[in-house]
């Protein structure tokens, strides 16, 4: 079983930065892919970033490329969501989630996840 804790999450100017903490428990951290996904109200989940295991490998939605940096410690067991010149429509609850599965072509799929974490909401004003 792996518990997934978010932070970090909060109220920012359109342009800011925030960055987003997820610890985990568990003693094999670095053999999950990790990611986050995001859901604004109304909407359904979407994925935002991830970094796979297997290859050690990034992957990023469009929307955010160039904007946000998923980066990890294994020795912490912590992952983060470095998030630049944000935009209103960044808006959302942000979920962390770890997947036992290396493959990188799954890794923008929200199924593709064992484990999710409660969220934090990051709010961008404009």
């Amino acid at each position: 079983q792996v518990q997934l804790v978010e932070s970090g999450g909060g109220l920012v100017q359109a342009g800011g930065s925030l960055r987003l903490s997820c610890a985990t428990s568990g003693r094999t951290f670095s053999s999950y892919t990790m990611g986050w996904f995001r859901q604004a109200p109304g909407k359904e989940r979407e994925f935002v970033a991830a970094s796979v295991w297997n290859g050690g490998s990034t992957n990023y939605a469009d929307s955010v490329k160039g904007r946000f940096t998923i980066s990890r410690d294994n020795v912490k067991n912590l992952v983060y969501l470095q998030m630049n010149s944000l935009k209103p429509e960044d808006t959302a609850v942000y979920y962390c989630a770890a997947s036992r599965s290396g493959n990188w072509y799954l890794s923008g799929r929200a199924s593709n996840y064992d484990y999710w974490g409660q969220g934090t909401q990051v709010t961008v004003s404009s």
